[in-house]
């Protein structure tokens, strides 16, 4: 999931850019693929709940191998709704896949949720090299295009998925009706402190990484730079992005959530700031650096604070609720990053984040005046 989200990242405002005959509708087809993940969101999580993790992760790996055909026909036809369509394939892979991260604290005791959760999402460590050299390797594989060759190697990385998936010892599927007749309403669930802290750092420290991330290559290709310079800043991002979760969840045990998602807010900030000083190769790859941390912190640690606000019932409602309000704003944001890049600047589209981070950063500062600090460091 994640070398083909980072090959994505890459390549597909470019792609975007390529096929529109509007340029501001450059990120359109990434949109489409987050507002695919918000759609599916809640179906992928229900489903999972009747059927089980391990038909839902193979019925994804199919729809992700339709959608790379998808985006090949839609680079021969030049047709930006045809690789709109692919996109939302690769988005509903996505909406079965960031249940992964859930799955992973189910198959663990409840100590060892935080660093399950942290373990699986390094695993874009090995996808941030991956991802943008396949964008890079793979630009003469085919002569229609030099993003065309990429999407071959990504029909392979999902069926790669489908085969692993096929051989996990996964949970059992809920008996039915567990879910739905048993447990709290979801709007009690929803009202919760602790679920909103967790949310809303999430939802807009996503939002955040987001827009800026979106917007990058569109700023990089404004200042003349090629197809392999965004490789390498992406790159880089991904690796910020996911390299933390090696010690992310020791970092929560030691310090606390509260001081991990107000350190993952200052350096969205610090990004920020970089970002409006310069726009050379270097203030792109470490403001993207710094982004990367940011989300991390605030994603690893709002998933893992969710975990503490549903019962066994109702994982499955509270999941697709929390991961339904994300990637609604998730796709707001990468439909109007390339709008807000073409029509009022780069700068601007840093600027416009800055409210998401102050945001996070109260929440973050409200959670530790009203956690006990045991309890925190027991998270």
């Amino acid at each position: 999931m994640f070398i083909c989200s980072s090959l994505l990242i890459t390549v597909s405002a470019l792609i975007g850019l390529d096929l529109a005959e509007n340029k501001a509708l450059a990120t359109l087809p990434l949109a489409i693929q987050f507002i695919a993940v918000m759609s599916c969101s809640i179906p992928a999580s229900l489903a999972m709940g009747r059927w089980g993790r391990r038909k839902g992760f193979m019925f994804a790996a199919l729809i992700g191998i339709t959608g790379a055909c998808l985006a090949l026909l839609a680079i021969y036809q030049r047709s930006l709704v045809i690789f709109c369509f692919a996109t939302a394939c690769f988005g509903s892979f996505n909406a079965f896949g960031n249940y992964y991260r859930f799955t992973a604290s189910e198959v663990v005791t409840a100590d060892k949720k935080n660093v399950a959760i942290s373990w699986v999402m390094a695993g874009g460590v090995v996808a941030a090299f991956i991802g943008p050299n396949l964008a890079r390797w793979s630009q003469n594989l085919l002569e229609i295009s030099i993003y065309a060759g990429a999407f071959l190697v990504v029909i392979a990385v999902y069926l790669m998925s489908l085969m692993t998936v096929t051989f996990m010892d996964l949970p059992a599927p809920q008996v039915k009706g567990s879910d739905t007749n048993t447990g709290r309403p979801i709007s009690a669930i929803i009202r919760q402190p602790t679920f909103i802290v967790a949310c809303l750092c999430a939802t807009l420290g996503y939002a955040t990484m987001n827009l800026v991330m979106t917007a990058t290559p569109l700023a990089m290709h404004a200042s003349h730079m090629g197809l392999s310079d965004t490789a390498f800043v992406i790159q880089w991002h991904v690796v910020a992005m996911f390299a933390p979760s090696f010690v992310t969840g020791n970092l929560i045990n030691r310090f606390g959530i509260s001081k991990i998602l107000f350190s993952g807010a200052l350096l969205c900030l610090l990004c920020v700031i970089l970002n409006l000083t310069g726009q050379s190769i270097w203030h792109f790859t470490v403001a993207l650096v710094l982004l990367g941390l940011g989300w991390n912190f605030l994603f690893v640690g709002g998933t893992t604070l969710l975990t503490e606000c549903y019962t066994e019932n109702e994982k499955s409602r509270t999941q697709a609720a929390n991961d339904f309000i994300v990637f609604s704003t998730v796709s707001a944001t990468a439909l109007s990053s390339g709008a807000l890049h073409h029509y009022l600047g780069w700068n601007l589209v840093n600027i416009s984040v800055i409210p998401f981070i102050i945001l996070c950063g109260y929440s973050a500062m409200w959670l530790a005046k009203h956690r006990p600090t045991a309890n925190e460091k027991n998270a």
